[in-house]
């Protein structure tokens, strides 16, 4: 079902202090002290969302594309993806066990602490998740984005979500979102042993000399250039992140950062080069196996298993290159032990990081260049 459109930003400037961060944080920046005593507090899972059937489909993309003017067939096309999986999204389960595993961890650390999880295209919609809250009593949730890094799609919109939570609503809990995370120790762990996983399936002949290739969602150029508060942090993130899981495997070892699942029209640049496409120059260059790993996604949801598993595994056979393509983050338990020490790091008072308190205009776009994907972080139109 659609949401109301909200207006944000009445009476200033999306660009204009006050930030979204400190509006949704009540109308003052996120505290570098400890939380106050006796608050009652949260965690949210803010995703994506996704259909849960074949009826689902067409609403839910209506959802995703509402107001950009998307031609139908374009939409009919993107469907088929998902009727290929009986109509049911991934990213649905993948959420569910992830706060499942929050939840225990929690508890296993002694933090008595609710987990909710909303979305922004399906349901639980973030509002009706954000009204029950508010029944419940929660004073203050922190937010955690199942997306690591900078950019409109992977962050700021993140923020507006909430903000047009807090609107619709009335109120409701003041907000804080978790940090950027792609450095964190868990982060990195987990796509490390994946990476390490993916090198034991080689075989032995290929383990030393296989390319490894870092994928990551394109966004537009106009985007790009605009994610963080000097602008290319979603570049720069990816690589320190795909350059930190590679280390920590092999130190040194060379890789590639490259991008998938593409969309809009061609007259509109997006980072490059696609992944298919530099699987072609791989093997043009004399490559004979490749490995990759998706450190910009935190589960294997559409997008992944769709893009990568079914199209660059495909353009990897014919062109006889051996392809093994790593897991994600999903629920492993550094991931999970990190999605804590985040928690405890804002509500021991530590200094907010990018992320948790983001200039005003920081990933701002005047009309953003792209929607979210289908599963992810940036477009299918």
């Amino acid at each position: 079902m659609p949401r109301a459109t909200v207006d944000l930003n009445p009476g200033q400037r999306p660009d204009e202090d006050p930030s979204l961060a400190v509006r949704n944080n009540g109308g003052t920046p996120p505290a570098a002290a400890p939380a106050p005593a006796g608050r009652r507090e949260a965690l949210l899972v803010l995703s994506f969302g996704g259909p849960r059937g074949h009826d689902d489909v067409m609403p839910f993309l209506e959802n995703v594309t509402r107001g950009r003017g998307v031609p139908r067939e374009r939409l009919l096309d993107v469907a088929e993806h998902y009727h290929h999986f009986g109509g049911v999204s991934p990213i649905n389960e993948q959420n569910e066990a992830l706060v499942a595993a929050i939840g225990a961890d929690l508890a296993a650390h002694g933090i008595d602490l609710p987990v909710y999880w909303g979305n922004r295209n399906w349901d639980p919609y973030i509002e009706d998740v954000w009204q029950q809250m508010t029944d419940d009593g929660i004073e203050h949730a922190y937010v955690l984005a199942t997306s690591a890094y900078a950019s409109y799609s992977g962050c700021r919109q993140y923020h507006e979500d909430v903000a047009r939570a807090r609107i619709a609503t009335g109120g409701g809990p003041t907000a804080e979102k978790l940090p950027h995370y792609f450095d964190t120790p868990g982060f990195v762990r987990a796509n490390a042993d994946a990476l390490a996983t993916a090198l034991a399936r080689l075989p032995e002949e290929h383990r030393a000399t296989a390319r490894l290739v870092a994928t990551a969602h394109s966004i537009p150029d106009a985007m790009a250039a605009v994610a963080g508060p000097d602008g290319h942090a979603y570049e720069t993130e990816l690589m320190a992140a795909a350059r930190a899981v590679v280390d920590a495997v092999e130190p040194g070892r060379e890789f590639d950062l490259v991008w998938q699942s593409r969309s809009g029209p061609p007259s509109v640049p997006w980072l490059e080069p696609d992944v298919n496409d530099h699987l072609r120059a791989l093997h043009e260059n004399g490559e004979q196996a490749v490995v990759v790993f998706p450190v910009g996604f935190v589960s294997d949801h559409l997008e992944v298993i769709w893009d990568l598993d079914n199209e660059a595994e495909e353009t990897a056979g014919e062109l006889g290159l051996v392809f093994v393509r790593a897991g994600t983050a999903g629920t492993h338990p550094s991931f999970v032990a990190m999605v804590r020490e985040l928690l405890q790091e804002r509500r021991s008072g530590a200094e907010p990081r990018l992320g948790t308190n983001c200039p005003a205009a920081c990933c701002f776009v005047a009309r953003p260049a792209a929607r979210p994907s289908v599963d992810g972080a940036a477009a299918r139109e």
